[in-house]
C-alpha cells in the first residue's frame, strides 16, 4: 500500500516537526520545504499528493506558490490546503480564488487539520482517502469506525481499534511495546508497557473468536506485528 505524500511548506521549525510527527502517525509520507522557492523545487522533483502551504513563506509567498503549482501540468490537480494567521474573509477568498482547496487559520487543532486533510483528499482523490482498508479477511472502515472479519461485524473498543489501525498500516513490521505506546497512546501518555500486552490480548480475543487464524504475530523479545503472510493491506 503506497503512502500518500504530503508536502509541508512552512518556515516555522516547531510547526514542521509537529506536522511531520502527526502526519507520519496517520500513515503519510512527508516532504518539507522552508520557503516558496524550495516548495516549487520539491514539488517539481517529487509531485506530492497534497500540499500544506503556509501563506507567509520567505522567497515566494504561499499565494504565489499556489498560483505556480496550479499553472504546472504535473501539479495543477494536486490538493492544496493553505495555512495562515490571516483570518479575514477577504484573505480566505483570495486564497481560494488562487486555487487553494481549503484554508485553515492558525492556531488550529491537529485533529481538525487531519480531518480537513482527509476530507480534501477524499473529495479530490478518492483513492488516497484510505477510509476503508482490507487485509486478508479483515476490513477496517475508519470513517464509520467499523471492523468486519469474514463479513461479520467485530466490535472493538477505541484503543483496540487504534491498535489494529496502527498495525494494519504496516503489515509485517514488528513494533516494540514502546513504539506501540508512542503510536497509539501518544508520547505524552505515561503508562506501563504491559498495557500493550493487555490490549493486544483483547484485540486477539475479539478478532479470533471462532476462527483458527491469528493475524497478530508475537516476536519474543521484540514486540508484535500484523503477519504479512495473512495478506497485503489494500485501500478500497
Amino acid at each position: 500500500m503506497l503512502k500518500p505524500t504530503v508536502l509541508v511548506a512552512e518556515d516555522e521549525g516547531a510547526l514542521i516537526t509537529l506536522l511531520r510527527y502527526n502526519l507520519e502517525r496517520e500513515g503519510y509520507r512527508v516532504l518539507e520545504a522552508i520557503d516558496g522557492e524550495e516548495a516549487l523545487l520539491v514539488a517539481s522533483e517529487n509531485p506530492p499528493d497534497l500540499v500544506l502551504l503556509d501563506w507567509m513563506l520567505p522567497q515566494l509567498s504561499g499565494i504565489e506558490v499556489c498560483r505556480r503549482l496550479r499553472s504546472r501540468q504535473e501539479t495543477r490537480n494536486v490538493p492544496i490546503i493553505m495555512l495562515t494567521a490571516r483570518g479575514e474573509e477577504s484573505d480566505r477568498i483570495r486564497g481560494l480564488d488562487t486555487g487553494a482547496d481549503d484554508y485553515i487559520t492558525k492556531p488550529f487543532s491537529m485533529t481538525e487539520l487531519l480531518a480537513r486533510l482527509r476530507a480534501v483528499m477524499r473529495r479530490i482523490r478518492p483513492s488516497l482517502a484510505e477510509d476503508i482498508v482490507r487485509i486478508g479477511d479483515i476490513e477496517m472502515d475508519r470513517a464509520a469506525h467499523r471492523v468486519r472479519r469474514a463479513g461479520q461485524d467485530i466490535h472493538l473498543g477505541p484503543t483496540e481499534f487504534k491498535l489494529l489501525d496502527h498495525l494494519i498500516q504496516h503489515p509485517g513490521r514488528v513494533f516494540s511495546r514502546e513504539q506501540l505506546l508512542d503510536g497509539v497512546w501518544g508520547r505524552d501518555i505515561y503508562i506501563d508497557e504491559r498495557t500493550v500486552d493487555v490490549h493486544i490480548g483483547r484485540l486477539r480475543k475479539v478478532l479470533n473468536a471462532g476462527r483458527a487464524a491469528d493475524p497478530i504475530r508475537t516476536v519474543r523479545g521484540a514486540g508484535y506485528a500484523l503477519d504479512d503472510r495473512f495478506g497485503r493491506a489494500e485501500a478500497v
